[in-house]
């Protein structure tokens, strides 16, 4: 990230510094997490395996079936393991790399609409500090890429609200070619993690409609070219998909009917705001709460979730509104509140939409609102520098810096043994240097920059100590939480609880929890289960959220005579089958997909898999119903049921094993 040649000789050696913390905190023993999510690792190993399984996603080199995601964040990570070997910082270094870029990508269009190398800093560094920001760029889920991308799609429009205009800087292009940029990030951020792409859209759109320095007619033209441009970054995949035979292709993951566009609308689209889901674990939360927690505008701030982004939101909230008062009589083509209508558009948009949202939720969504809350508090903090000799915006930035103060108490409070002293330090220190920001306009300029640097320490000292703690501690399952055990039940700063009752386990061993209908979640190490030889000692067949672990006794059994079948194995549930495929590195299929509920295959054609040779093994359990061979779906529960009728159960390292290949019992 090269600087102006103007800029003053402390701004190279900040943003290394910046870059380097950053690095630091996201590639800090990142080997810790094992696999981390399981389900999207055993697709990373398949996609280093098999390039069919790369492009489609699929759960197995064998291609029986895909994640329940578009698989664009899957590649890197696969294209690592193909280099590197099949080890957990193998898949999670493309992550890491994700979030330095988004860190260095958002310092620069913060920096470059404020001219203030200073805001940008500020703004880098609040999302690196950002708890649930650490947790996801050092996991497995697709929320990594898709913030890269969206951060990318905000710099290209403002950028093409910039571009075609004269100034100091001169001609800097066409804005036609910038919007075009914006609008196939969105599409490729669509393949990473579908229709969330799509919120930052109304912020892109209103705001290059209105700022934009050319005629009407030519906005809605460029608009058109950038919707053209991200139809095509996302739709080159969606039709191939769908002209696939679907025959040849792996059946579409989390769909009930073999569709891409039934995933996109349905699990994984309105489904997801009206809590009407086919094929999930459970109905939507509406304001009365339930399996997803209760929804409301408070939501962001509650046990679950206060804790993983919520630390500097209501600073954020505050910026945004007095950078659009103190913006009110510029012209209506002005980059700065352009900025600010672009990332707090963003921001209130998605925000909303977490709030309010029935269906499927989990607290590590929310890292998708880290880049929008740097950067406003990292312009904010540079409009109040700016309009320091106003007492109105010196009252508004003290009350701001106080309110953060006793909102990160309130925040160290849920976990009240985590160090303790932190929160009256916090506290009381930030409440002193409010009242000193009073004084700031009639300060030497030295003075008040060290009042300025301590507010800054005030405000990210709660959330720099969690963001330490996570990346100081691995994390494994389907549900990951940033920070420290909360004492109020539930994830809050990390809590070990999950919403709706689901139990989840911190790497490590911190909790073992029980995934609905009585199959066991799985605890033990986050390393377990890596390379060939698999795990010592007892099997375990994983659960709705965490993975199988598998022992060398069971590897072993996968690995021999793998090459004679199709599939060493079969289980109910992707991460039933997750754990034994990535320690045997042989392919095994996920009946009924993630939740085991996907009506693949059916009983039929798994009878003629097994009828042709090209399943060895079956491993009973997993999946939503726990029991003998779970029953996450009629579709899995009479495969299930058909196996325990015609074959002979053997019992190995306490999981039960049916041996497909022998004469039917």
């Amino acid at each position: 990230m090269r600087g102006r040649p103007d800029d003053p000789a402390w701004v190279r050696p900040a943003l290394l510094g910046l870059l380097a913390l950053t690095a630091l905190l996201y590639l800090w023993d990142l080997g810790a997490s094992g696999w981390a999510n399981s389900f999207y690792s055993a697709a990373v190993q398949a996609g280093s395996e098999s390039w069919k399984a790369f492009f489609f996603g699929s759960s197995d080199a064998s291609n029986a079936i895909t994640v329940d995601k578009t698989p664009l964040a899957l590649w890197p990570m696969a294209l690592s393991v193909r280099i590197f070997g099949l080890h957990g910082w193998a898949i999670l270094l493309p992550q890491a790399l994700e979030g330095m870029a988004t860190v260095g990508l958002l310092y620069a269009g913060v920096r470059r609409w404020t001219g203030s190398p200073a805001a940008g800093l500020i703004a880098g560094a609040t999302m690196a500090l950002t708890p649930v920001a650490v947790l996801m760029f050092k996991f497995n889920n697709p929320d990594a890429m898709l913030a890269l991308l969206l951060v990318g799609a905000a710099y290209a429009t403002l950028r093409a609200l910039e571009a075609g205009r004269t100034g100091t800087r001169g001609y800097v292009g066409h804005p036609v070619r910038w919007l075009a940029l914006a609008g196939a990030l969105v599409g490729l951020a669509f393949l990473a993690k579908q229709l969330q792409a799509f919120l930052i859209l109304p912020a892109l759109v209103l705001v290059y409609l209105v700022v934009a320095a050319v005629p009407l007619r030519k906005r809605i033209g460029h608009l058109l070219v950038a919707f053209v441009a991200m139809v095509v970054g996302a739709g080159w995949w969606i039709a191939i998909v769908s002209l696939w035979p679907a025959a040849s292709r792996p059946y579409i993951g989390g769909s009930q009917d073999n569709s891409i566009l039934e995933l996109t609308l349905g699990y994984n689209g309105l489904g997801r705001i009206t809590g009407d889901e086919t094929g999930s674990v459970g109905g939507g939360g509406g304001n009365g709460g339930g399996m997803w927690g209760s929804t409301g505008i408070l939501r962001l701030f509650g046990s679950e979730i206060g804790g993983q982004v919520a630390w500097l939101l209501p600073a954020a909230l505050i910026a945004l509104v007095a950078a659009l008062w103190l913006t009110r009589r510029a012209a209506r083509t002005d980059l700065l509140r352009a900025s600010v209508l672009v990332w707090g558009g963003w921001l209130v948009t998605t925000a909303l939409t977490f709030s309010f949202m029935a269906g499927i939720f989990h607290a590590y969504y929310t890292v998708a609102l880290a880049p929008m809350i740097g950067a406003m508090v990292g312009i904010g903090a540079w409009l109040t520098w700016t309009h320091r000799r106003s007492v109105a915006v010196l009252a508004v930035a003290a009350g701001t810096v106080a309110l953060t103060s006793a909102w990160s108490f309130a925040l160290l409070g849920r976990s009240a043994d985590f160090v303790p002293w932190l929160r009256w330090v916090v506290l009381i220190g930030g409440l002193a240097v409010a009242a000193a920001i009073v004084f700031l306009r009639v300060l030497p300029r030295r003075l008040a920059l060290g009042i300025a640097g301590l507010s800054l320490l005030a405000v990210l000292a709660g959330p720099a100590a969690y963001a330490v703690q996570t990346t100081t501690t691995g994390h494994e399952g389907s549900i990951p939480s940033a920070g420290p055990t909360s004492g109020q039940g539930g994830p809050g700063g990390g809590g070990t609880g999950r919403p709706g009752g689901f139990g989840g386990q911190r790497a490590g061993g911190q909790q073992q929890g029980q995934a609905p209908g009585g199959g066991q979640a799985q605890g033990g190490n986050a390393t377990q289960g890596q390379g060939r030889t698999g795990g010592g000692g007892a099997g375990g067949v994983g659960g709705l959220l965490n993975g199988s672990t598998s022992s060398t006794r069971i590897t072993a059994m996968l690995q021999a005579d793998a090459s004679d079948y199709r599939w060493a194995a079969a289980a109910v549930g992707s991460n039933s089958a997750s754990g034994y495929q990535l320690a045997s590195e042989e392919p095994v299929m996920a009946i009924g997909g993630f939740n085991g509920t996907d009506p693949y295959p059916t009983l039929a054609q798994f009878k003629a898999y097994v009828a042709a040779g090209e399943i060895h093994y079956f491993i009973a359990g997993g999946g939503m119903g726990g029991g003998p061979g779970g029953s996450g779906s009629s579709t899995s529960s009479a495969i299930s049921s058909w196996v325990e009728d015609n074959y002979t159960a053997t019992t190995v390292d306490g999981v039960t094993v049916y041996d497909l290949s022998g004469a039917t019992s």
